[in-house]
């Protein structure tokens, strides 16, 4: 039997939400404050003149994640939203009138694969049933242990698999296929980890199963519909949610989390977790009781910060797809520009995505909603001038390689970069997505998600376990429910 206390819950990501669900399922009084005015983190939606924007998240991989979450509160996902299996599930393009298709269906994606590479479409169905296989063993088993202790990360099925964790994505795509464009296209999903291809293990195939094997969804009218599920779900179980509520200060007595100091006013609790920024949480903090020095921080691997243009065309725009990635630049140069030697990339690639297509609901009729999206390195400059700059320079190229005019056509535009990540979200150097899933950085090698320095104190969100993406934030909030459980566990 768990004894019940009282939860403090920082911020109100997908983390977040899924922490608090489980905590209130267990019996205990669960409050959440956020500091915008309204819940979601990063997945805010942004509404302007009828249009309407997913600020943050926009992909919707590994829908058996999502499922098993509310499968735990005896749910499914369409007791909240629905779902839209993409097809295509997005388009590549690598120059003028030159893109690949990547259908819905693996059958298709191998065929497609054969035709630019002989033979290829053979090796991509075995390479696919070995990703599968990790898929199997990391998502459905490893991510859902607390990274505690490295003997985690070893049971029979991952000694099959120990060289797999000492190569890495490039080394072994190079291996099996020839064709520049396949390359890219299979070491595209594991960017979503936040790291190089060259940088991220073998093992991490899995992604390209989530990718090819799962394929790409799209919730009705938005990922927001993901976050008004979840809080849907929360509310049902006695959670409350408070907006507008910066947080100033963690109340610490004893070396022990007594709770926060909300817009000038102190709320006690029995437990304290959060799930905004690690970093900036330790912020909260007296210097003693943080776990993790600023030097530390600065030695880790993050994943990139992201330029963002939230755009409204009053027209249709031709020749595109959903999800859309512009890989008609050097992705390898782009690539050392964000991790190597930081800068803004001459020649950057880039993301577009037109939700509009799927949901007639994201722009008024007869017109499109779009953002688009440029990886940079965290830390980096960011100015209005260079935000402008960047904007021209993905324009251009969005109207040379779609072969149409578009720019006379915006009515609506708003731009979103670093600054707007540390001052939104106190996001650490501006990162978008957390902190890279390297070798170095993986399960156990990642930040607590219970404090070693403060009692009552916990973490969730994408700077700890499991790592960076929507799926494993879910995860997150379970293993630090769990925690938090553990501890207040009757004998």
């Amino acid at each position: 039997m768990i004894q019940q206390k009282t939860i403090t819950i920082i911020g109100s990501g997908f983390s977040s939400l899924a922490a608090a669900s489980y905590l209130a399922q267990s019996g205990h009084k669960v409050t959440v404050y956020e500091k915008n005015d309204s819940i979601g983190g990063r997945a805010r939606q942004l509404k302007i003149d009828g249009f309407t924007f997913d600020m943050g998240p926009s992909w919707y991989w590994m829908p058996d994640v999502f499922e098993r979450f509310f499968a735990d509160f005896g749910k499914k996902t369409t007791d909240y939203y629905e779902l839209i299996k993409l097809s295509p599930a997005y388009r590549v393009y690598f120059g003028v009138d030159e893109f690949i298709a990547i259908a819905d269906n693996l059958p298709e994606i191998v065929a497609t694969f054969e035709s630019i590479e002989k033979g290829s479409g053979a090796v991509l169905e075995k390479f696919m049933l070995e990703a599968q296989s990790n898929y199997d063993i990391a998502i459905k088993d490893l991510v859902y242990r607390p990274g505690v202790s490295p003997l985690e990360l070893i049971t029979v099925e991952t000694a099959k698999k120990v060289g797999q964790f000492f190569s890495n994505i490039s080394r072994d795509v190079r291996n099996k296929f020839k064709n520049e464009k396949l390359i890219q296209i299979l070491e595209f999903p594991v960017l979503f980890l936040g790291a190089k291809p060259s940088d991220t293990p073998s093992f991490y195939s899995f992604m390209n199963f989530a990718d090819f094997g799962l394929g790409t969804w799209h919730p009705k009218t938005g990922m927001f519909d993901v976050v008004r599920g979840m809080e849907s779900l929360a509310v049902e179980l006695g959670v409350k949610f408070v907006t507008n509520a910066a947080i100033e200060k963690i109340i610490v007595e004893n070396k022990t989390a007594k709770g926060i100091v909300v817009n000038g006013t102190e709320i006690y609790s029995d437990v304290v977790l959060s799930g905004a920024d690690y970093h900036h949480t330790e912020t909260l903090l007296e210097e003693q009781h943080r776990a993790y020095s600023e030097k530390y921080w600065d030695s880790r691997v993050f994943a990139p910060s992201s330029l963002l243009f939230y755009v409204g065309f009053n027209k249709k725009i031709q020749n595109i797809s959903h999800h859309a990635l512009f890989f008609d630049t050097d992705f390898y140069q782009h690539a050392k520009d964000i991790y190597d030697e930081p800068r803004w990339p001459d020649e950057p690639l880039f993301y577009a995505n037109f939700p509009s297509l799927t949901d007639a609901s994201a722009a008024p009729e007869g017109m499109e909603s779009a953002f688009f999206l440029v990886p940079l390195a965290p830390g980096i400059e960011d100015t209005e001038a260079l935000r402008n700059e960047y904007f021209d320079k993905i324009m251009d190229r969005f109207e040379s390689l779609t072969q149409q005019e578009v720019r006379s056509s915006i009515i609506v535009k708003q731009s979103f970069c670093k600054n707007d990540f540390v001052s939104e979200y106190n996001s650490y150097k501006g990162n978008a997505y957390g902190m890279a899933n390297t070798l170095l950085q993986t399960a156990f090698l990642r930040p607590k998600l219970k404090s070693n320095k403060v009692g009552n104190l916990y973490f969730s969100g994408q700077l700890t376990v499991p790592g960076p993406g929507v799926p494993p934030a879910l995860i997150s909030g379970k293993l630090v429910s769990e925690l938090i459980d553990k501890q207040f566990s009757k004998a």
